[in-house]
């Protein structure tokens, strides 16, 4: 079995066997205005991470794991979000260290690219992370309009992390699925999260 990185989140890592297998990539999907983020900066706190964002500046990203009370570490902020962001980010994903983090947030405008520049994208970073027994977090949101590679992202990695979140009444319910995690085993149940100040596990019932 390969070795497993901790993602720092204590409740992923038990039900994770430890974390995620070096090497590996793995989508994050997630509805837009759920607490995702929260998430990934607890990730920055495991290891050396290079964040490279799409939307938001880099400023607004710093700025956001600076206030954020969950355990964080420094991560390396870049903003990819410009003409090229393939190109962008092949460039930084190159230079990646051993042993690190690499988390795209969020990967949809990549998503849109051409369908082979895209494929090319996806192999180097496979490649990239295996060289440097790495993992990648590639942040994609739910959304009708889906970007048209979406698909082929979500065949070539490694493990799936589902966020559903739900308003129920008065309450927030966000629920963890682990549908696929290949070197590893995936979740026969969902994990039910507290996405508020820090991420932690919800103990409460679910009531019909």
């Amino acid at each position: 079995m390969a070795d497993r990185l901790p993602t720092g989140i204590d409740v992923l890592d038990r039900r994770l066997d430890g974390g995620i297998p070096a090497g590996s990539i793995v989508l994050f999907s997630a509805d837009p205005a759920s607490q995702s983020e929260l998430l990934l900066y607890e990730l920055t706190a495991t290891r050396g991470t290079l964040y490279l964002t799409t939307l938001r500046s880099d400023q607004a990203v710093e700025d956001a794991i600076d206030r954020t009370k969950s355990r964080t570490g420094t991560p390396t902020v870049r903003d990819i979000g410009g003409d090229a962001p393939l190109d962008a980010a092949n460039r930084l994903v190159s230079a990646l260290p051993e042993n690190a983090n690499l988390i795209v947030d969020v990967a949809d405008p990549l998503e849109r690219a051409d369908r082979s520049r895209y494929r090319r994208f996806l192999t180097e970073l496979q490649t990239a992370m295996v060289n440097t027994e790495s993992v990648a977090f590639l942040h994609a949101m739910k959304q009708d309009d889906e970007p048209r590679n979406r698909a082929m992202t979500e065949h070539v990695a490694d493990v799936v992390w589902d966020l559903d979140t739900q308003v129920r009444g008065s309450d927030v319910v966000n629920k963890l699925a682990v549908p696929k995690f290949r070197g590893g085993r995936a979740l026969d149940e969902t994990v039910k999260l507290k996405l508020e100040e820090r991420v932690a596990i919800d103990t409460s019932r679910d009531i019909a």
